[in-house]
């Protein structure tokens, strides 16, 4: 008797697993070099990170995990739950994401497939990179030019400085307004315009199509918008 109750738990414990139902999107691939360990998927919901899925891996390195999808969001996929070191970051969305990487650079330069708002971002953070490294130069430059006491230069280096915030945030508007059907437009409005002016963040939320607009981040840009004219006002 003891051996068909064991028997009857193990058959449902398997048939609960089996018949877990995927969300509208699936997020697999494979972490090379992955002996031991647990793959979650996380999201922000509100304020707070929440796990909405996760899977041990034992012995495998490939790994498949799923969400319903109401509207495309960054999603966290992180290794044994640590979200401050070993993460990997991306535009969740429906249909099936593909993340490859390795365990031991694990978040470094994985390869993601299968997310159209995710290629927007990489495309985008690929200049966005090279502003934040010439910002890096101009920061290095000033203070040595700070330290020699040299007040002409101190001075070309902020009018260049400058130009180079405008170059940037120009890039940053019209990369917004050229995608402007995309989710990846109003986060980028969110993260990346904050030395833009209102009229061209204004731009930027009136070209945003009925759909994005809807979106989750369509709606915290409104609201980001709404906020500022409040306190403008004031």
């Amino acid at each position: 008797m003891k051996k068909i109750l064991a028997v009857l738990a193990i058959s449902i414990i398997l048939y609960s697993c089996s018949s877990k139902k995927d969300g509208n999107m699936i997020v697999e691939g494979q972490i090379k070099g992955l002996k031991k360990g647990k793959l979650y998927l996380q999201k922000m919901v509100d304020t707070v990170l929440v796990s909405v899925d996760s899977v041990a891996l034992l012995g495998t390195d490939t790994f498949r995990l799923t969400d319903n999808v109401d509207s495309p969001v960054l999603y966290y996929l992180t290794f044994d739950g640590n979200t401050t070191d070993k993460r990997i970051l991306f535009f969740g969305e429906a249909g099936t994401i593909t993340i490859n990487d390795k365990v031991e650079l694990f978040g470094f330069n994985p390869e993601i497939k299968g997310s159209k708002n995710q290629e927007l971002l990489d495309k985008y953070n690929l200049v966005s990179k090279k502003f934040q490294s010439q910002r890096l130069e101009f920061i290095k430059k000033d203070f040595d030019a700070k330290k020699a006491n040299d007040k002409d230069l101190i001075q070309k280096l902020e009018a260049d400085y400058q130009k180079m915030v405008k170059r940037r945030v120009l890039y940053t508007t019209n990369f917004a307004l050229s995608n402007a059907d995309t989710e990846v437009a109003p986060y980028i409005a969110l993260t990346e315009m904050y030395d833009a002016s209102l009229q061209m963040l204004d731009t930027v939320n009136n070209k945003l199509s009925p759909r994005v607009k809807e979106s989750d981040y369509g709606k915290r840009f409104q609201e980001y918008l709404d906020n500022i004219k409040a306190n403008q006002e004031k």
